[in-house]
C-alpha cells in the first residue's frame, strides 16, 4: 500500500483484531450462523549481518487467518498481514477466497490466492511458524519478482479418482502481473491478457509423505515504456516428509519472449533443496536443517534485466519447539547477491501461533 499514515495503520490493526475477536465470539455462540475459526501468527527477530541492512531486534510480520463455513458447500477464507517498514507498518490482504465444493473432484473458488506454482508457495503461507526455516527461499519470497506469488481470479481444483497415485489438480484464470511485476493485478488486468495457471500433484498411497508435482503459468507482461513480453513458467517439485526427515526441492524455469523485434526468447532458472531432520527420542523438539538455493536470471532478459535478481545462498539452522504453539530458531546464511560479495548473516527468531475456535 502507498498510504502508510499512522491513522491507516491504527485502523488496519483494529480491523485485524476485530476479525480475530469476532471469530472467537461467534464460535462460542450456539447459533445457526456460520462456523468461524481464527488463527493468528507472529514472530520477533534479531539480525546480525554483513549486508547493508539495519541490525538488531525486529518485529516480524503479524498475520490473521479467518475461515468461515457458510453452509454445507460454501466456505470463505481470508488472510490479512501487517508488515514492518522503516516508517511504520503496511497492511495487505494476502488471500481472500470464496469457495463452492461440488464434491471432492471439483471445488470452485474466486478471489486472491497464492499462485499454485511449485510446493512452498501453497504449502507454507504467511506466518513463519508454519515452515522449518526463518524465511522462504529467495526464488519465492513474498514481494519478489522471479515468480508471481499471488494470483487474483478463478480457480478450480480437486482430486482425480485414482486408488494408488493420489492425483490432484488445480487450474485457474485471472489477472496477470502488474506493471510492477512484484504484484499481481489486484485492481484488474493491466493489459487485458489473462494469466493462466495449472498444476498436477501426486501423493502415492504406497509412499508415506511423498509428493511430486508439475505446474505451469502463462501471462503477457506490460511494463511502463516497454513492449509486451510473453511469460511462460514451468516448475517441478519433489517432497518427502514421512516423519523425522524432511526433503523439499523445487526448480522453476521462467521464459520471456518479447513481442515484436526487441529481442529473442530468454530462459531464467531458480531452484532450492532443503533437508531437515527431527531428532529422535527426548530430543524430538529439535530439528536441524540446511538449504542450498540459487536464482540465475538471463542477462539479456526483457523483464528481469533491470532488477539484479541473481542470488546464491547456503542456509543452515536449527528449529526448537519448546511447546505446541511456540518455535525458536537460530539460522546462519551465507549469501551472494548479484553485484555484491558473499556475506554472512545470523538470524534468531521466536515465532508463534494463536488459535481460536
Amino acid at each position: 500500500m502507498t498510504d502508510r499514515s499512522p491513522r491507516l495503520n491504527t485502523v488496519t490493526a483494529g480491523t485485524l483484531l476485530a476479525m480475530l475477536t469476532l471469530a472467537s465470539t461467534a464460535a462460542g455462540q450456539d447459533a445457526q450462523g456460520p462456523t468461524v475459526r481464527a488463527f493468528g501468527f507472529g514472530d520477533v527477530n534479531f539480525l546480525a549481518t554483513e549486508l547493508d541492512r539495519q541490525e538488531g531486534f525486529q518485529l516480524g510480520q503479524m498475520v490473521g487467518h479467518v475461515s468461515a463455513t457458510l453452509d454445507e458447500h460454501v466456505s470463505f477464507f481470508s488472510e490479512v498481514s501487517l508488515t514492518r517498514r522503516n516508517d511504520g507498518y503496511s497492511s495487505e490482504v494476502e488471500r481472500a477466497i470464496i469457495r463452492y465444493d461440488v464434491n471432492d473432484a471439483l471445488k470452485i473458488s474466486a478471489g486472491r490466492f497464492h499462485t499454485p506454482l511449485g510446493y512452498w508457495n501453497t504449502a507454507f503461507h504467511h506466518g513463519s511458524w508454519l515452515q522449518t526455516s526463518v524465511a522462504r527461499p529467495e526464488m519465492i519470497k513474498f514481494g519478489g519478482r522471479f515468480i508471481p506469488t499471488h494470483f487474483v481470479g478463478l480457480m478450480v481444483e480437486g482430486a482425480i479418482p485414482t486408488s494408488e497415485l493420489g492425483l490432484q489438480y488445480r487450474a485457474g484464470v485471472g489477472n496477470g502481473r502488474h506493471s510492477n511485476i512484484a504484484r499481481g493485478g489486484d485492481a484488474g488486468d493491466v493489459n487485458g491478457e489473462r494469466a493462466w495457471t495449472a498444476s498436477f500433484n501426486s501423493r502415492p498411497v504406497s509412499v508415506q509423505g511423498l509428493e511430486i508435482g508439475v505446474s505451469l503459468y502463462f501471462d503477457r507482461i506490460t511494463q511502463s515504456g516497454d513492449s509486451d513480453t510473453d511469460e511462460r513458467i514451468f516448475a517441478v517439485h519433489g517432497v518427502w516428509e514421512p516423519g523425522a526427515p524432511e526433503i523439499l526441492a523445487e526448480y522453476a524455469r521462467v521464459t520471456h519472449e518479447p513481442l515484436g523485434e526487441t529481442g529473442g526468447s530468454t530462459g531464467s532458472h531458480g531452484y532450492y533443496a532443503q533437508f531437515g531432520y527431527r531428532l529422535p527420542g527426548g530430543a524430538r523438539s529439535v530439528k536441524p536443517y540446511v538449504r542450498i538455493e540459487r536464482v540465475d536470471p538471463a542477462s539479456e532478459d526483457a523483464v528481469f534485466a533491470d532488477y539484479e535478481l541473481g542470488y546464491e545462498g547456503l542456509v543452515a539452522g536449527v528449529r526448537y519447539d519448546p511447546g505446541v504453539f511456540l518455535t525458536l530458531r537460530a539460522e546462519v546464511r551465507s549469501e551472494e547477491f548479484e553485484g555484491l560479495d558473499r556475506m554472512t548473516s545470523l538470524y534468531l527468531q521466536a515465532s508463534f501461533v494463536i488459535t481460536g475456535s
